[in-house]
């Protein structure tokens, strides 16, 4: 037996060798990418272009087969090191019977689990062995010392264990309600995809007659990289907790907030520099975009065909589902018949199944809870306030496409609410998508009012630029009061404003929500009581109550 361990031991060091080999060859793939995107930039002619892509082709399977090699070595090697594990518990000899020994069996089946399942779903024992590995340690403790530390840490990125990181990617494709239902990509760097035209029809001939040319041909669209994210401060007591809480805590709140915002990309993400563009958003364009590549199939105005309204809210049995499903069959699957969804919230799936009832008491109607009546495909609940009732959107989730050009990173972790006792961690994600084929897509509001056809998105605070406000100060009605009037704001009307007296709007950043006591101003009538000569700072806030405008004056009060 022992002789047969060696024999094993061997061969896994024999392939952790290689795994360590292929690993060395990531900085040339990466200097290879960066090469391409260069000469992406660079082509201009045809032929240049034709030569890019065909390069571009070539180090995507040589990418593709690269990373394939990787993981079936790390496979190989997990099974090895647990066949090992297992021979030499089988050649040990039986301890006494006090205990010990079932306890060391838990032990080493622990050692042995799949890492990549999803946190939240292993028992207190698994968790306890997945806290406890070397990797995941290490990155813990590093945690607790930023969390100790008294100031800002500048570029000091944290050593994130790969089995931590592949379990917040399991964590977002767990959250995310559509991942599972669109045609994701991983690509490196900006990509081009490659799509087949319409398939001409055959032409029929005598049996010694000329053949007749076919017209054919691709299309391509070109997927860049956005990015997604954002930071979370945690108190410093929960760092101070057990390791178990500490994991939980940053994996789930951070993967679930990314998936949230893909799943809302997906449908109305509206495709400018920032996000991709959604199916409802594609939908709707009454033009074809700026962003439209020259070399993307043809653009098609979808907004009244794709985009429509019913009457039949009060309605039920064969006489809502003939009209509803009419219009959802508009969705045609183009380029894949996979990934059949439909988006509703959880009032419109309850009304549907009510609905659905007097069918079923004549047994002409059978689906499950979560399959849609007839038609078939999954049923998607989101929140009330993220769909409107009665309102259904969905299609053929294989014909949209969603590049990941990074997945999900825990990058960094900066101390910078030192003073409020907390902790800083950021997650990032790079993707991009859009549908490929529109026509796959439909959107139905069957209470006969317009489809809802874009979306708030949570501000980009951290880029965007303090608007500066115009103020300038009179004397009020009465003595001692000043007058402000304020001009510039970013609302064209009933600005939110808010002043302050002895104060200024130093350090005061987009997106902040004001410290202190402010008070509400209505520009050219509040009578502000202030000794002359005082700096009268004031705010403008959007509908979130986060600052976008700040501007300032010197008090002139009525004397």
């Amino acid at each position: 037996m022992a002789l047969k361990i060696l024999i094993k031991k061997h061969k896994l060091d024999t392939l952790r060798e290689a795994l360590q080999a292929l690993n060395a060859k990531d900085a040339e793939f990466e200097q290879r990418e960066n090469e391409l995107t260069q000469d992406i930039d660079a082509a201009t002619t045809d032929e240049e272009q034709a030569a890019v892509d065909a390069a571009v082709e070539q180090f995507d399977a040589d990418k593709t087969a690269h990373e394939a090699e990787k993981e079936r070595l790390k496979t190989e090697i997990s099974e090895l090191e647990a066949d090992i594990a297992a021979d030499e518990i089988a050649q040990t000899p039986p301890a006494p019977d006090d205990g010990r020994a079932e306890k060391h069996e838990k032990k080493e089946r622990i050692i042995t689990m799949n890492y990549e399942q999803r946190f939240a779903d292993m028992n207190v024992e698994q968790r306890t062995a997945f806290v406890e590995r070397d990797d995941v340690k290490t990155f813990l403790t590093r945690v607790r010392e930023l969390g100790k530390e008294s100031r800002a840490i500048s570029g000091a990125d944290l050593l994130i264990p790969d089995v931590l990181l592949g379990m917040v990617r399991s964590e977002v494709a767990r959250s995310s309600k559509l991942l599972r239902f669109v045609n994701q990509r991983s690509v490196p760097g900006t990509s081009k995809v490659n799509i087949m035209g319409d398939i001409p029809e055959a032409v029929w001939t005598e049996m010694c007659a000329s053949l007749n040319e076919l017209a054919f041909g691709f299309n391509q669209v070109t997927a860049d990289g956005h990015k997604v994210g954002g930071y979370i401060a945690i108190c410093n007591a929960i760092l101070k907790d057990s390791d178990i809480n500490l994991t939980s805590e940053i994996i789930s709140v951070l993967s679930t907030s990314i998936a949230k915002a893909l799943d809302k990309a997906i449908l109305y993400g509206v495709g400018n520099s920032k996000m991709p563009l959604g199916i409802v958003s594609r939908l709707a364009q009454t033009a074809q975009p700026d962003t439209w590549g020259a070399k993307a199939p043809t653009w098609t105005d979808l907004h009244t065909s794709n985009v429509q309204k019913i009457n039949k809210a009060s309605a039920s049995g064969v006489e809502f589902f003939s009209a509803l499903i009419e219009k959802l069959a508009i969705a045609k699957p183009k380029y894949s018949s996979d990934g059949l969804f439909w988006v509703m919230n959880r009032k419109t799936h309850l009304d549907i199944l009510i609905k659905a009832l007097n069918f079923n008491a004549a047994g002409a109607l059978v689906a499950g809870a979560n399959t849609f009546p007839i038609i078939g495909g999954t049923i998607v609940e989101f929140e009330d306030d993220e769909i409107a009732d009665n309102e259904i959107i969905g299609g053929y989730g294989g014909n949209y496409l969603l590049v990941q050009r990074e997945g999900v990173a825990l990058a960094s972790s900066e101390h910078v609410f030192f003073l409020d006792d907390q902790t800083a961690f950021k997650a990032t994600a790079r993707y991009d998508g859009m549908p490929l084929a529109g026509e796959a897509f439909v959107v139905v509001n069957y209470a006969n009012t317009d489809a809802t056809t874009a979306a708030d998105f949570p501000i980009d605070y951290a880029n965007t630029d303090m608007n500066i406000l115009t103020v300038t100060a009179a004397v009020g009605s009465t003595n001692g009061n000043t007058v402000l009037t304020v001009t510039d704001t970013v609302a064209e009307s009933n600005a939110v404003l808010k002043y302050k007296v002895k104060a200024t709007t130093d350090g005061i950043e987009v997106g902040d929500t004001p410290k202190g006591t402010w008070t509400a101003l209505t520009s050219g009538t509040t009578q502000i009581t202030a000794a002359a000569g005082v700096n009268i700072a004031v705010v403008e806030l959007d509908a979130a109550g986060r600052v976008v405008s700040v501007g300032s004056v010197i008090s002139v009060p009525k004397t």
